[in-house]
This record gives C-alpha cells, structure tokens and sequence, in this order.
C-alpha cells in the first residue's frame, strides 16, 4: 500500500493568522528597538507627562491638545514603575507648563528615565501592529492572500511607519483609529446588524478621545453613506427607510461618543482635579486667548462651555487645535511662512516616500488611467473595483483635501493616515508574485527588495528617511525640518561623537537644540545657544568664543526665530546697533559696580531684553554662515557640528556686510 501523502491545500487559516501577527509583531520589534539610545523626540515629555496626570491625579489641564486615550495607554506600564511626580506646589504644575514640568518629571525626579520612555513607545507599537494587521485583512479581502502579504511587508518596512511606530504620540494612534472606524462604518452600512453596528459605534467613540483630527470622520462617515444609499437598488420608501435607519446608527454613534468623551475625563467638567493644590490659572494659556481669533466657531465653543456640553479639557483641547492650526512657522526648500503652501504635503510625500514605492504606485496609477481611456466599459470596470475599497478610497482623498488646505506645515507625520490606503492597494500586485509570470514576479520582487534595503540602510535614522529625488537623508534639511527630520532623538549620538572627538585639552562647546532631551542627562557640557522649547535655568549671557559648535537642524533654518528667512537691511541695521553695545553688555554682565550703575538708567528688564534680541539676531547672522559652511561632523542627519575658529566668528558675526557676504561666499566655494 502507498504511503498517504499530504494534499495540495491552502495553507490552514491559523498558519495564516500566525504568519501575519509575526510580520506585524516584527514590524513592533524593528520600531522600537530603532528607537534605544536616542533621547526623547519633541513632543513625547508632554504626551508622557500628561497621560500620567491624567490617570493618577485625575487632572486634565496638562497638553489637553492631543489625545486623552493615547497619553493614558502609554503611561499604563507607569503603574508598575511607579516613578515620582515632581512636588504639585510647583509653579510649573500651578500654570499647566507641561514642557518644564514634564522636564522635571523625567529628569530632575530621580526616575527611570530611559525605562519609562521605552515603555511608552513599546505601548504605542501595539497600535502601529494594529494598524498593520488591518491593512492585512484589507488586502486579502481584495487581492487574497498574496495581495495580502505584500501589503503587509509594504507597511512594515516603511521607514516613516518605523519612525513614528514606536514614538510615544498619538500620530499612529489616530491612523489606527481612522482606518478603522471607516472600515466598521462601511461593515454595518454592507451588513446591518446590531453587532457590526455595536463595533462601529465602539471604534468611533474611541477615535473621538484619540486626536481631534476625528473630527474628518462625520463627513467621511455621511460621503459612505450618500455613496451606499445611491448604489442600493432599493428605491422609494425602501431607500427612505434605508436613510432613516441609518440617521438612526449616526445618532447612536454620536451619543456613544458623547459618552465616552465624559467617561475618558471621569465625568467631571471641570479640566481640574478640585483635591489637589488649587493652580494659579485655568491652562497654560487663557480661554480668552485660544478663543480670540476663532470667530463662529470659536463662539460655538464658548457656547458648548457655557452649557457644559462636553468636558472643559476636551473643549479646550479642540479650540487650541483650531488656534494653532491658523498659523504657524513652516519651512519648505529655504522657503519659510506662517500660513503655510499647497504644496507642502505632495512634496512631503514625494521626497520621504521610497522610491520603489513610488514606482509601484506609479504602475498602478497608469493601470487606472489605462481604464479611464477605455470609455464606457473601462469605466464600468472602474466603478466596479472602486466598490469594495469605497472606505479607503473616501479617507484618502477626503483627508488630502483637508490637508493640501491646512496652515500647519510642521510635519511629514500629519499625512500618516493616508499611507494604509496605498499599502492595501498595491496589494492588486500580488498576482503578479506568480512563477507562471516569470518578469512580472521578478519586477515586484526586485521593487520588494530595493524597498526593503532601503529601510534597513537607514535604520535606526527613521526620522531622517529622504529618498534619493532630494538626494537621500543628508540632503534632507535643506527642505524639511522639525518632526520629518530633526526631532530632538540625536543628543546620545552627539553625546558620544563629543566624547570620542573632544578630548583633552577640550574645546569648549556651544549648543542649540531643538528637542526635549537634557543635554546634562547626556553628559554634554555646553554652553547653550538659543534653543527650543526654553527650559529652565534661563540662560546666562555668554560670547562666542572658537570651539565646537552643535546645530540642530530645525535650529539652523532658523524655522521658529522672528528673524526667519532672508536677512534683510533692516536686520541687519538692528543688530549692527546692538553690537555697538557688546562692550557694555560685557561689562555689565562681569562688574557688579558698574551694573548698578548702568541700571540707574536703564532697568533690568531692559537690559535683558537687549541682550536676548542681540543674542537672537547674533545667532541668525552665524547660521546664515554655517548654512553656506560644510560642517564637520552630522549627528543622525539631525545635528550639524561644526569646529569654528576665532576668524570664522568674527567673519560670521562681527564684520560689515560686504565682509559678511565674502565670507559666505567663501564657505560656499569651499563646501563645493
């Protein structure tokens, strides 16, 4: 008798399961172990910070701008941790200044720092793995299982995924959040059921307490619905009962909302804790501030307050949101605005997006427009395979229409959500991973393995990911900066590049730093140079002297600065005024005596504000000249170091203009 053999089936569905939860889990692992050994990135003390307030003290007033759910799941491992909270008769704590406080939080307190942010991140992971299962069953809805798992490793091994996978914001959250929720809308509009209705309704209300960007979900949710109830062939009362049925299921999911939003900030209005030390003002800034240049909608919130419609913090949130977004500094190709550029998010795309993605979307594009030429039948065909991804094909485009208008231009990050969308169809491409179509499987193979060397070359520089149209990451300040770039995550690297280059006898060192790592807790000694978010000790006036001068990137584009941009006659009529006084700010700051002579005639006050605004214009003019000057050293593509001499800073910041400008000229012939 034969020997019974195993028969040609499809892999078991727990196989299948278990593959796409390793690739997901693999994806995790890759972000967060990228992320060991940098400091923290701009935004994650705040976030952590917050969320630790929020679910031990129940106080809400700290970064009510960003999500509650993400802040509170990244600091569950806090429980365990159990780390110490500054004292709450802290003045920073009394005026909600979440940057110092949260300073003092992780590094004046005697915690875990590296182990508290760790765990963060590792908490944020989970729901970029989330996400990346989603897009897994997504594709393999429409490509099968081939399709399936291209998708998956698409987004896996995205440099921008792995960048801010792992992050403790609420960036990945959020994508998580919209995919899903469109997809549970679309699954109860297709299927009703008080299941599919009950999951949708849960996913939404979730959404709403993870970022304010929720708020794209109503017209997405209403654009699904229009489309279902036009391609229905229920016609008359059918379709009339239809609608209402489904007005019905969006009352549910708002009251749901409504719900969870309260229960997310214990049901209390009031954004505080009235058991604790009574703060000195509402937020870190007024209601009337974030309320003052909002118009209708502003009066709409004010009116929601009065009311109590909704918790005071979420309120808040939302209306600083809306404030913020209105304008804000922006840097494009040494370019710079306040309000922004139409083309800042299609440029983002195509310079941080692999080029082997581009390419495979490129392809599918052309099989698109292949279609639409083909006249009637092609675009039957077209609203055929459109029907299925209706969900995907709504979130992308409704939210590039919202992005391509917005104001706030700080950040590759912002187009996230769109990402999932491409993965899950350029899954289609997986019947071509098929031996009986030899050049079609090597094509996408070898765009596969371009992609995937990519992402392994940059690693652990995700942040820094630029693709070769710009000239791949080190050209990558010359057009983006802040959270697509430089984000604070390199002081360890700049850490260890002074330890091995600066030793004895030690050049002193000067250091501007965008970020909210502690240059200290690092073991740099330097002197600071201006340098954002300002955390306390303010610091003391200072004169450039030669030595080893560290620049982030956001700081060296001057992004932020009031003398952004060109410099111009009248900056530099200002600062030549200033630097007229050098000699008295000297002694000023070095004969007590003298001092107090000189404040006979100008205060104190005036004479710090002269010397921060000559500090300020000071620091510009020497940018401008390292900008042209090819640095000596790149710290993780994000900090640029440079070994300045004395005739260097005196040509940088002590010359005439025609002196200034040969000199410019000069570093500019010698970094070619």
């Amino acid at each position: 008798m034969a020997a019974p053999r195993r028969p040609l089936v499809p892999f078991s569905e727990e196989f299948v399961l278990a593959l796409a939860l390793l690739f997901a889990a693999l994806h995790a692992v890759l972000a967060v172990t990228a992320t060991v050994g940098t400091s923290t990135t701009n935004d994650e003390i705040a976030h952590l910070t917050a969320g630790r307030a929020y679910n031990t003290l129940n106080d809400y007033r700290l970064q009510p701008e960003n999500g509650n759910l993400p802040q509170r799941w990244a600091t569950l491992p806090m429980a365990l941790l159990k780390p110490n909270f500054p004292p709450l008769e802290d003045d920073y704590w009394r005026h909600a200044e979440v940057w110092v406080f949260g300073h003092r939080f992780f590094y004046l307190s005697g915690n875990s720092t590296d182990l508290m942010i760790f765990a963060g991140r590792a908490m944020i992971s989970l729901f970029s793995a989330a996400t990346g299962l989603l897009i897994f069953f997504w594709s393999r809805r429409l490509f099968g299982l081939r399709g399936a798992f291209l998708s998956l490793g698409l987004f896996a091994f995205c440099p921008n995924f792995l960048a801010h996978g792992a992050l403790a914001t609420s960036d990945v959250t959020m994508v998580f959040f919209l995919l899903a929720s469109v997809t549970a809308w679309w699954w109860q509009l297709e299927q009703p059921s008080w299941w599919c209705t009950g999951l949708s309704t849960g996913v939404f209300a979730l959404a709403c307490v993870a970022k304010f960007s929720a708020v794209l979900l109503p017209p997405m949710m209403l654009l699904l619905a229009v489309v279902h109830l036009l391609a229905s062939t229920a016609t008359g009362a059918n379709r009339g009962r239809r609608a209402g049925r489904i007005a019905a299921m969006a009352a549910v999911h708002l009251a749901v909302a409504w719900v969870v939003i309260w229960a997310f900030y214990n049901f209390r209005y009031s954004a505080f804790n009235p058991s604790l030390p009574a703060p000195a003002t509402d937020f870190n800034r007024p209601w009337a501030w974030v309320l003052a240049n909002l118009g209708p909608t502003g009066r709409v919130i004010d009116l929601a307050r009065t009311l109590r419609l909704l918790p005071e913090a979420f309120l808040y949130g939302f209306a600083f949101v809306l404030e913020f977004a209105q304008q804000r500094g922006a840097f494009l190709s040494s370019d710079y605005s306040i309000h922004g550029w139409v083309r800042f998010f299609p440029f983002a795309f195509l310079v941080k997006t692999p080029v082997p993605l581009l390419l495979l979307l490129t392809g599918l594009l052309a099989r698109g427009l292949g279609l639409a030429r083909a006249g009637v039948a092609g675009w039957k065909r077209l609203r055929e395979l459109a029907w299925k991804p209706a969900p995907l094909l709504v979130l992308f485009v409704v939210y590039w229409i919202i992005s391509l208008t917005s104001h706030l231009n700080i950040g590759h990050r912002h187009i996230l959500p769109t990402y999932p969308v491409l993965f899950i169809l350029l899954g289609a491409f997986g019947s071509w991973l098929d031996w009986k179509r030899p050049l079609a499987l090597v094509l996408v193979a070898a765009l596969g393995l371009w992609y995937g060397v990519e992402s392994w070359r940059i690693r652990p520089h995700y942040l820094a990911y630029f693709n070769q149209l710009v000239g791949g990451p080190a050209n990558g300040y010359r057009h983006l900066v802040d959270s697509s770039l430089d984000w604070g995550q390199d002081l360890p690297g700049l850490a260890a590049w002074l330890r091995e280059n600066n030793r004895a006898p030690r050049a002193p060192v000067y250091l501007s730093y965008f970020g909210t790592g502690d240059p200290r807790y690092e073991g740099i000694v330097a002197t600071r140079l201006p340098t954002l978010p300002k955390i306390p000790p303010p610091r003391p006036w200072y004169w450039l002297e030669p030595g080893i001068y560290a620049v982030s990137a956001t700081m060296l584009q001057q992004v932020y600065s009031s003398v952004r941009g060109p410099w111009t006659l009248e900056h530099e009529a200002e600062y030549q005024r200033l630097r007229q006084l050098d000699q008295m700010f000297h002694l000023y700051k070095s004969e007590p005596r003298r001092r107090v002579e000189l404040q006979r005639e100008v205060s104190a006050a005036q004479w710090q504000a002269a010397w921060e605004r000559y500090d300020l214009l000071r620091f510009a003019r020497m940018c401008h000249y390292m900008r042209a000057r090819r640095p000596d050293a790149v710290i993780g593509y994000s900090i640029f170091v440079y070994r300045l001499t004395g005739a260097e800073i005196a040509a940088a910041t002590a010359g005439s203009v025609p002196a200034w400008s040969a000199a410019l000229e000069r570093a500019l012939q010698a970094a070619k």
